[in-house]
């Protein structure tokens, strides 16, 4: 049930219903009319741009429109009144029978409430956290982890078929810092003195993975040559690393469809295949580039270079795919990739990268379109810092990391839930504060703390009423006569879950499962609201000890508010509290 939907149907039926009548002309596109929440709540229940945004095709004035199509509305028995406001907006204010009506609707779905199709079962890649394999997670990872796990159990739930996905970045130059890291860590496991020069990794957490490897090859690497080794260590630490991450990420509760390693693009020809496909488009030239003003990309050579064409897909320059010397570019495999993307059948794809990768949003989105001839999409989201605070100060480093705060040091300090729900507090392309004490105060102010408890509170006023005989079964609780729920505090808190199934529509087709945990907070608000006014009017209680059918009917709408708390946190991989 999605009440705005409904409403949107019916101001289109009665718009052809003035088009039949010769109101209006019958060639008009009412793909733009929309039905939403009116700016202000004082001016009614729902607003429809409709004679807007038809007065110009309809050589039409927007008053006489409006006029003409709120005559048409009224006729329905849901719209009390359609008032025009303005130019030609126009306000409606519903029957509260239905808003109240959304929560057997609501009890009966149970966790599918809200659950549509709008995704078709169109394949999406959502590729993210996607971190070099060179050392735990650490909180920037974190951000990009929830908001990549948040999304994807939302487009799930708007019915897309989602993958799950980590690129491994291991065929890069870092990998090979990373075997010399792991390479002294077993020397040291050997009993030698170690110095750790610039461009290695300190941490401690490969002291573990160097012990493992002395386990595994005694000494046969001891005092020999890179060359004996390099190989070798690249793979075992590279391992060691994946599986440290698989368990950070574990310890979120994320799980991965694929791990697609970098490093299987090289020596295959999938690189060669991806620049052919380009170079049959046309898109491949050998030139040079105009030298950049300011700081000088990376990939920029005052040479000849193999460049694509990616100004013709929206880019700002072309990009070097190979440099002079014959070796690809960072772009390179990061282009095959995508190409080994589409050639799975992908028909979106997501890539969440930290607010470093910027540059790379146009290139990318460049190459998918150029891959693609622009049958397949490609959304790229950045994930701004995280700032972490602890008794009012930056939070220090991890010794174990070595040179950042990971993951775990987050988990652990707070857990699973408020980390996650913490992390969506806030667009993902804002900074965000992440301050170890309020994320755990039992306040207002926290947000996670402020929707469980809301959550926790029903449950409790439903154990008080089995405790005291009263049938309080989803079955019975659909039965509940809902028009005695008729103060203006509990139509509030029936208008705000009807807007639950257009907010998960919404957050789907934005990418933006932010939108969830601000409704959630707000849901709550209305809730506790609620139940505070119960406090000084015995009438709005939910439990009522001399009337077991009003109890009821507000047990009802608290257990609707419940269902839809927890199918949110839910959907953000946040466990609902009963009982706190």
């Amino acid at each position: 049930m999605n009440l705005f939907a409904d409403i949107r149907t019916l101001v289109l039926d009665s718009l052809e219903t003035l088009q039949s009548e010769g109101t209006l002309p019958k060639d008009l596109d009412f793909t733009n009319v929309a039905v939403e929440p009116p700016r202000d709540a004082l001016h009614g229940d729902m607003a429809t741009n409709a004679a807007m945004v038809l007065a110009k095709p309809a050589k039409s004035n927007p008053r006489a429109i409006a006029e003409a199509l709120a005559s048409k509305l009224m006729a329905d028995a849901r719209v009390q009144t359609a008032d025009v406001a303005g130019p030609g907006f126009l306000n409606l204010t519903l029957d509260p029978s239905c808003w109240t009506a959304v929560v057997p609707v609501a009890i009966k779905a149970g966790a599918d409430f809200g659950r549509s199709d709008m995704g078709q079962g169109k394949k999406v890649n959502v590729e993210y956290v996607s971190a070099n394999p060179t050392g735990p997670l650490h909180v920037g990872h974190t951000r990009g982890a929830v908001f990549g796990d948040a999304l994807a159990s939302l487009l799930d739930f708007a019915g897309y078929n989602v993958t799950r996905e980590y690129y491994i970045n291991d065929g890069g130059a870092q990998v090979d810092v990373l075997a010399r890291s792991v390479y002294l860590r077993y020397l040291e496991a050997h009993g030698q003195e170690v110095a750790f020069e610039d461009g290695t990794y300190p941490g401690d957490y490969l002291i573990p993975v160097g012990q493992a490897l002395k386990d595994k090859v005694g000494d046969a690497f001891v005092d020999k040559g890179e060359q004996f080794w390099l190989a070798d260590i690249r793979e075992f630490a590279t391992e060691a690393m994946m599986d440290l991450i698989r368990a950070d990420l574990a310890a979120l509760n994320i799980e991965m469809d694929v791990f697609y390693s970098e490093k299987s693009l090289y020596g295959t020809g999938q690189i060669e295949a991806a620049i052919q496909s380009l170079d049959g488009k046309g898109l491949i030239y050998e030139g040079v580039l105009e030298p950049p003003k300011g700081k000088k990309p990376e990939d920029w050579e005052p040479r000849e270079q193999t460049l694509f064409k990616s100004t013709e897909h929206g880019d700002d320059v072309d990009r070097p795919v190979k440099k002079s010397d014959g070796a690809w570019t960072y772009f390179a495999p990061d282009i095959a990739y995508h190409y080994d993307k589409i050639s799975r059948g992908f028909d979106e794809l997501i890539d969440i990268f930290g607010a470093d990768h910027g540059g790379y949003v146009k290139r990318m989105k460049a190459a998918v379109s150029a891959l693609s001839d622009g049958k397949v999409s490609v959304d790229i989201k950045l994930t701004q810092l995280v700032k972490l605070f602890k008794d009012g100060q930056p939070f220090k480093m991890s010794k174990r990391a070595g040179t950042f705060i990971t993951l775990r040091d987050v988990v652990d300090q707070v857990g699973p839930d408020v980390t996650r729900f913490h992390m969506l507090t806030r667009k993902q392309d804002a900074p965000l504060d992440f301050d170890f004490d309020k994320v755990l105060e039992q306040s207002k102010e926290n947000p996670v703390f402020y929707v469980q408890y809301a959550n926790a509170r029903i449950h409790s006023v439903m154990r008080k009423a089995i405790a005291a005989g009263v049938d309080v079964t989803d079955a019975t609780l659909t039965t509940a006569d809902l028009s005695q729920n008729a103060h203006s505090a509990e139509l509030a808190l029936a208008k705000k879950l009807a807007e639950w199934p257009r907010l998960l529509e919404l957050a789907a087709k934005h990418n933006e499962p932010h939108r969830i945990s601000f409704y959630l907070y707000e849901l709550a608000a209305e809730y506790h609201s609620l139940h505070n006014l119960g406090k000084a009017e015995p009438q709005l209680r939910f439990w009522q000890e001399d009337n077991t059918d009003l109890s009821l009917a507000k047990i009802a709408q608290i257990r609707a508010v419940s269902v839809v708390l927890s199918t949110g946190l839910a959907i953000l991989g946040v466990t609902p509290m009963e009982e706190m």
